[in-house]
């Protein structure tokens, strides 16, 4: 889902990143297919019994850097507006507007959400330290341990610790390349499209008996190698997914995108209710260095009315099971807040972030600084992003803190409470 028009090489290689697999493979254990499936799992490990999951946690990582300041605008900044001559959002058009901030017109489908307190906006968010390359920001934001000699995502440490879902399993949706936030011995899966999630032997259509489910399972059944610990799993794994595909489909609800697409399939695993704690789901094409495009039309509009409008039909698609659900969004930087002569935004430093759903306490979050109006200005960060997942971590799990984010000492956000 990336920009292939990108100035920025690294994006692109970050798709099929071949450090991530190898990290895969090496703190997992081992990496199989199964389908159109990936599977890293423990090698020791066949996949636990399905528990329900008490709470979910999708992390929605909008991939290329989105511009906060463009989603959700500090209209009573003037620098804002002189920075941005051609490229500003106009005060008058501005959504859930307080003294402060407003929310881009294209985010119009969250309105409702937003407005019954459900969705959250937490400003000036980001990494200690400004980093403004897409590779290098993705993956240290989703290790989320600076310093440490930790080789897992933070998600994946999560899964480990939460002993309220102990057979939770993690779930990347859209992709066959394990984000490095879900790297790790913790149980993981990505899944392309749920679609085509098949298991040798399990399409009675295709084969009957289930002949060549059988014989991976004598054939490894009873194997203490590695790679038999993950055919195991990735079995165990993949049929523990199988019952979303009896789920209602509801697709056309969403827009016609592949976040509206990946957000449906993850609608009817969560309905499943098959123990898939820990959903992560991308976004593409944030990286806007040319022709951002107006209020109402082009690459920030569409990419705005996309994000919102498959928010929304998500929430409404759960149907109950929304109230167990956590989306959260991150994204590796921020954009400059002076446009550039191409009427984009360079890579810059702090960003936005929003939490929507179970546990949120709606509105406005964190403290936003003064802007400065000088050509290379960015955003700075007031709050590590870490202190808004330390508060999703403490609101929905039972996980800690302390070692989900080793080394860190969280902030006090305000943006999530108990359900």
């Amino acid at each position: 889902m990336t920009d292939s028009s990108c100035s920025c090489p690294d994006l692109t290689a970050t798709a099929l990143s071949r450090r991530a697999m190898l990290r895969s493979t090496f703190a997992a254990g081992c990496v199989t297919t199964m389908g159109s499936a990936v599977v890293s799992v423990a090698a020791s490990g066949a996949a636990a019994a399905a528990d329900p999951a008490s709470s979910v946690i999708v992390v929605l990582s909008l991939r290329g850097a989105a511009d906060g300041l463009s989603l959700v605008v500090p209209h009573a900044d003037p620098t804002y507006y002189a920075a941005r001559p051609t490229i500003a959002v106009p005060s008058s058009a501005l959504l859930a507007k307080d003294g402060f901030f407003g929310l881009h017109p294209a985010l119009a489908a969250l309105l409702p959400m937003w407005q019954q307190g459900k969705v959250a906006a937490v400003h000036a968010t980001g990494l200690a330290v400004a980093n403004r390359s897409h590779f290098a920001a993705m993956e240290e934001l989703e290790d989320a341990a600076p310093g440490s000699a930790t080789r897992s995502g933070w998600l994946n440490r999560l899964l480990s610790l939460d002993s309220d879902t102990p057979s939770a399993q993690g779930l990347s949706v859209g992709t066959t390349v394990l984000p490095e936030s879900l790297v790790g011995p913790a149980e993981s899966m990505a899944v392309r499209k749920l679609s085509r999630l098949r298991i040798p032997g399990s399409d009675p259509s295709i084969d009957p008996a289930a002949a060549r489910l059988r014989s991976l399972r004598a054939l490894w059944g009873g194997s203490d190698q590695e790679f038999g610990g993950a055919v195991r799993s990735a079995i165990a794994s993949s049929e523990r997914l199988l019952p979303a595909l009896s789920q209602a489909d509801r697709t056309a609800s969403y827009p016609a995108t592949d976040l509206g697409r990946a957000l449906s399939a993850v609608s009817r695993i969560v309905r499943a209710d098959r123990g898939v704690s820990v959903v992560t789901v991308d976004q593409g094409d944030w990286d806007m260095h040319t022709n951002l495009g107006t209020v109402s039309r082009g690459p920030m509009a569409n990419n705005s009315a996309s994000l919102a409008g498959s928010i929304a039909a998500f929430f409404a698609d759960l149907g109950p099971m929304a109230d167990r659900v956590t989306l959260v969004t991150i994204t590796e930087f921020g954009r400059r807040i002076q446009e550039n002569a191409n009427r984009g935004l360079d890579h810059g430093w702090g960003n936005v972030m929003f939490l929507v759903g179970a546990g949120v306490k709606g509105g406005y979050h964190g403290s936003f600084p003064t802007l400065s109006a000088d050509v290379d200005s960015d955003l700075t960060v007031t709050t590590d992003y870490r202190s808004v997942l330390a508060e999703v971590v403490t609101s929905r799990t039972s996980a800690s803190v302390a070692q989900v984010f080793p080394g860190f000492q969280p902030e006090v956000v305000g943006a999530m409470g108990p359900v």
